[in-house]
């Protein structure tokens, strides 16, 4: 068994601890924990055949004056140049499905449409009618795309949550 390549950013935030939940539940030897940032190229993907992808809509920029490019900032224009064929790739986003409502978990939706778009097979689709929200761009087929996680407002949901979906993506990711 290959191990699963479990990509996220930011760091220090909740999609840190959601990775690493994560990484804990699946067991830390099946997979590499790493985090994105303006060192990550298209080739640290490739040894992976199996992905798990961690981003967030809403981050320090919305409060943070000294906001700088972060994780995923770097890496997303990259993906024009990347080929995700043969990988199986699933996502969870973070997002707060009150204060941003009509843009909940949209960064999940956008990452996953680039992995569509450059050959990936996305699993651990997700049931939308357990979530309140207005509009996302992680909407595919009537269901999120991933795994959508509001840390700000049901963190209490979490748990069940991640368990449920790993569930779901468990055979097609081989752990």
């Amino acid at each position: 068994m290959n191990k699963i390549g479990l990509f996220y950013a930011p760091a220090k935030g909740s999609t840190e601890k959601i990775a690493k939940i994560i990484a804990e539940k699946i067991g830390k030897d099946k997979v590499d924990l790493i985090l994105v940032d303006e060192n990550t190229d298209i080739d640290t993907f490739k040894p992976y055949d199996k992905l798990i992808l961690g981003i967030s809509t809403v981050g320090r920029e919305n409060w943070d004056t000294q906001y700088k490019k972060v994780g995923w900032d770097f890496f997303l224009p990259k993906l024009d140049n990347a080929n995700f064929t043969n990988k199986t790739v699933a996502l969870f986003g973070l997002g707060n499905h009150i204060l941003y409502a009509d843009y909940f978990v949209d960064a999940m939706g956008e990452l996953g449409q680039k992995i569509i778009e450059k050959g990936g097979k996305l699993v651990g689709t997700v049931d939308k009618s357990n979530y309140e929200f207005n509009h996302s761009k992680a909407i595919i087929n009537n269901n999120f795309m991933g795994l959508p996680l509001d840390e700000d407002t049901q963190e209490e949901l979490t748990e069940e949550r991640i368990n449920n979906w790993l569930e779901n993506i468990k055979k097609e990711l081989d752990f």
